[in-house]
């Protein structure tokens, strides 16, 4: 396999599991960008994984590398990642893509323009159990879908995270309801119209969010959360008039430990059991044989756009204290 060269924005916690993701799917990463290449958090990070050159962002932007990777904060993720299209290099951007669906379609139009693969990364898309869920509410076992729940939370305790500064994109439905939503759509499609309501902290981030969606035939409600007492509650139901399924741990991108899907019909009841898979690895492997034209991608910038009109509408009805329809 061809070595496929990386640069990475910034040194996020998250990278540190991209980068082991990157080098099992026959790539490198070869450049570092920070906001301060001369400090000593940075030439550690680097050194700690074997990265030989750090500079600033502009650096790996101007560097020789095929894809850029931006975990950057939020507010960040469209200027930098506009700037890695236009440079020539393909683009794998952390959800959420942007902080609104216009530069959502703003990205997605500079990626058909210079021909980059864009890609949210959305990680736990590409875990076995994500197709298999699809799989069967296609396959009408549940009968016709008239409910789906998803929440996601944990404790958010440190409080200079950005996740908590409104003007760097912060806020419990970015970082995690998106999640529930994403599963939604994947497996009921898009929803017409949304309603939602939030609590806010005083600086304007949404500490809590609850949804609901409005799909053809189907009510979804989706929760999230920075202040749930358990680590990671992540919860996912879907009811059908022919029966129902649940797991527990479905937003997971690294497993910690074995999944267990749980379907309930006329049939009787059963439970399938996943093992740990490395959704990162899995996600940058397609992301690279989508670049090297070996693949069709599986999530198209368009997908990412459709993400963040829910989104945006989910915002305006919390805010609001109204019933909003989700932008086409």
């Amino acid at each position: 396999m061809t070595t496929f060269s990386w640069g990475i924005l910034g040194a996020a916690r998250i990278a540190r599991a991209l980068i082991p993701a990157i080098r099992a799917s026959g790539g490198e990463v070869t450049v570092l960008g920070v906001r301060d290449p001369g400090s000593d958090r940075a030439r550690a990070f680097a050194a700690e994984w074997g990265i030989g050159h750090v500079g600033t962002y502009a650096d790996v932007i101007a560097s020789d590398v095929q894809a850029v990777y931006n975990p950057l904060p939020n507010d960040a993720h469209q200027p930098w990642t506009e700037a890695a299209l236009r440079a020539g290099k393909h683009a794998l951007t952390e959800k959420p893509l942007t902080l609104n669906a216009t530069e959502a379609q703003a990205l997605a139009d500079t990626a058909a323009q210079t021909g980059g693969v864009l890609l949210e990364a959305f990680a736990y898309r590409f875990q076995p159990h994500v197709a298999r869920l699809r799989e069967i509410v296609a396959s009408g076992e549940l009968g016709e879908v008239r409910a789906y729940r998803g929440a996601f939370g944990f404790p958010l305790t440190h409080p200079g995270d950005f996740r908590w500064n409104a003007d760097k994109g912060g806020g419990a439905l970015y970082d995690v309801g998106c999640y529930a939503v994403n599963l939604a759509r994947l497996l009921l499609g898009e929803p017409q119209r949304v309603t939602a309501q939030a609590r806010w902290t005083p600086g304007g981030v949404d500490l809590g969010l609850s949804g609901t969606l409005h799909f053809a035939e189907a009510l979804g409600t989706i929760d999230c959360a920075f202040d749930w007492g358990d680590e990671a509650s992540q919860l996912f139901t879907v009811v059908g008039t022919a029966g129902r399924l649940s797991m527990d741990g479905a937003f997971h991108s690294k497993p910690p430990g074995d999944l267990t899907l749980r379907v309930r019909t006329a049939a009787g009841e059963r439970e399938e059991t996943y093992s740990p898979v490395d959704g990162y690895a899995a996600m940058v492997t397609h992301f690279g044989r989508v670049a090297r034209g070996e693949e069709t991608a599986r999530f198209p910038p368009e997908d990412a756009v459709r993400q963040a009109r829910v989104l945006d509408a989910l915002f305006a009805a919390a805010r609001e204290g109204r019933e909003v329809t989700v932008a086409r």
